[in-house]
């Protein structure tokens, strides 16, 4: 069976290329195309255009932006079989942030017809669930969170900076954009000028917001995945630093990749702008405007011990995802 994996790019979204590697363990051939552009016009004819000469048996899309795949229930039963639609962000809401009250009305538009159009529906947590059920209240729809592999943590390729532990620096990785919180850390940073931070990520305007950062953060910029659990290692605390908006509600631990990482670890993990779906060991979920105080109280607090039950890995995930494709085989 060929199945073909889409999203804005491929080959750069990891939950698509965890569900890549447990497919192919299944047997299946899996498709993850290039589009070599970050033009949403260009990258929906060049998924069309690959659909057609795939011809696979199934499309899974990960969706957002979810104007791309617009249209692509109109090639089922002709270029392809059957469709799986990945709820994995709320895109309507992500574009209420930036446009108001027609950028949800726009996205929310393709989102429904996507639902509408889908198989079945995967998505990362209860409450994405319970939002895409309302567009196709009758379809089926499964949870997979987005927990990393057993073997992330084992690679502890040392970083190129050596540290003490009384030196163990506050970190932050992701996306350095005020979606992710780059002010609030700044701030934190800034109300805290003793303890060491360290930036691991970049974006567009990176530059721009770190360009007069504090003296205490160190911006390790982008680096690749291999690499995080080794930073991750030296860190005393980890910092999750979003303010809350609409989308609060969706961002849960379920779905959060760096929240499972740093957990896995066994590290203490402060975090504003999210929510909880399970009791988690080590995880202090605050306002964000109670950000800096309650770093100031963690700091020097010891994680709890972790217990087998304690940890979340992708291999719970497997099971569903066999179950899903046998249906659609």
């Amino acid at each position: 069976m060929i199945v073909l994996l889409l999203a804005n790019q491929p080959e750069r979204t990891i939950r698509l290329r965890m569900f890549e590697s447990t497919l192919k363990s299944f047997g299946y051939e899996v498709i993850v195309p290039s589009f070599g552009t970050k033009n949403w016009i260009k990258i929906a004819g060049l998924a069309k255009k690959t659909v057609k000469k795939c011809r696979p048996d199934i499309v899974h899309v990960f969706n957002v932006p979810d104007v791309i795949y617009h249209g692509f229930t109109r090639f089922k039963g002709d270029y392809f079989r059957s469709l799986i639609y990945d709820y994995r962000s709320p895109w309507g809401l992500e574009m209420q942030q930036t446009f108001g009250a027609p950028g949800r009305i726009f996205g929310e538009h393709f989102e429904r017809n996507l639902a509408k159009g889908a198989d079945v529906i995967t998505t990362v947590n209860t409450p994405l669930k319970n939002k895409v059920a309302a567009y196709a209240p009758n379809k089926q729809t499964e949870v997979i969170p987005n927990y990393p592999l057993r073997s992330f943590s084992d690679n502890l390729e040392q970083p190129l900076y050596r540290l003490e532990p009384e030196d163990a620096p506050i970190i932050f990785i992701g996306r350095v954009c005020t979606q992710e919180g780059i002010q609030k850390l700044l701030g934190v940073a800034k109300a805290i000028p003793y303890q060491e931070f360290w930036i691991v990520g970049s974006g567009p305007f990176a530059w721009w917001y770190l360009w007069r950062k504090p003296h205490n953060i160190k911006n390790l910029g982008w680096q690749p995945h291999e690499k995080m659990a080794g930073l991750v290692q030296k860190a005393r605390l980890c910092i999750i630093p979003r303010e809350e908006s609409v989308i609060t509600p969706y961002s849960t631990d379920k779905s959060v990749w760096k929240l499972n990482e740093y957990l896995n670890m066994g590290k203490l993990v402060v975090a504003s702008g999210i929510s909880q779906e399970q009791p988690r060991k080590n995880l202090i979920i605050v306002d964000s405007r109670d950000l800096k105080d309650a770093v100031v109280e963690h700091l020097n607090k010891r994680p709890e011990k972790l217990t087998e039950k304690d940890y979340r890995y992708w291999d719970c995930n497997i099971e569903t995802i066999r179950s899903i494709y046998e249906i659609l085989t």
